[in-house]
């Protein structure tokens, strides 16, 4: 859910039926073939019911406060992944040459084998370039702003990072 353009809905489903090519969580790294586990659907499944019950909060505030507010009918899923939906990625034979974002619960950066870090873990920055050439960082809180770890304004970061326009 956003407030973008008057507000809509991220669907990562509507995303796969244009095209995108969704996987389940990053499982293995073997060189440039990247394996995924088989959770895609309960993935998609338990985003869409986040998505839901932040719904059911904003329309219970809206009931208990008296607002008079439009209704929205419930999120129907228009998509599911196929039993047989891709469980590995071969980067360079996908020409992917850079991957740009990714996200999760918690943060976790062991696959990062260069020495960027503090004694406790939490990337070394500048407004997410590192001192390592071609590593950045994105969606860190107060990268640049109290909005850089959040949906809505981790945009410009990501402008100005891929620009390098903090140096």
């Amino acid at each position: 859910m956003t407030g973008r353009d008057g507000g809509r809905d991220i669907d990562l489903r509507a995303f796969a039926r244009e095209g995108m090519r969704l996987y389940g969580r990053l499982a293995a790294v073997d060189g440039p073939v990247l394996s995924f586990a088989d959770d895609l659907a309960a993935n998609l499944d338990n985003a869409d019911a986040v998505a839901e019950g932040i719904k059911d909060a904003i329309d219970a505030h809206i009931v208990a406060r008296g607002i008079d507010a439009p209704g929205e009918a419930r999120y129907v899923p228009r998509w599911a992944p196929p039993r047989d939906h891709p469980r590995a990625l071969d980067l360079p034979a996908a020409g992917v040459t850079s991957i740009v974002w990714a996200t999760g619960f918690a943060r976790d950066h062991r696959f990062i084998e260069i020495p960027v870090f503090d004694g406790r873990g939490y990337p070394m920055h500048w407004r997410g370039l590192s001192s390592c050439p071609g590593l950045s960082f994105l969606g860190l809180p107060w990268q640049y702003s109290w909005g850089s770890g959040r949906f809505e304004a981790v945009g410009r970061d990501a402008v100005a990072v891929a620009q390098g326009v903090w140096r």
